[in-house]
């Protein structure tokens, strides 16, 4: 079995909710956001990053706990 893409998360989507660069856009076709990506999704930023590059998403910073 290949080791790819295992990083710190053991090759699973990181947690979009818990990213410094995620955020709430309020649309309700495109309601959340990546800051360091520029773009909003209908799904979480993870999963679409996941989806076209075949990668986990390498622009995840764990927030600090209380921001």
């Amino acid at each position: 079995m290949s080791k790819r893409g295992t990083g710190i998360l053991g090759g699973k989507n990181p947690v979009c909710r818990q990213c410094v660069h995620y955020y709430v856009t309020w649309e309700p076709g495109h309601p959340h956001g990546c800051r360091a990506l520029h773009f909003k999704s209908q799904y979480l930023p993870s999963i679409e990053v996941r989806r076209t590059s075949g990668e986990p998403c390498h622009y995840f910073t764990l927030r600090k706990r209380g921001s």
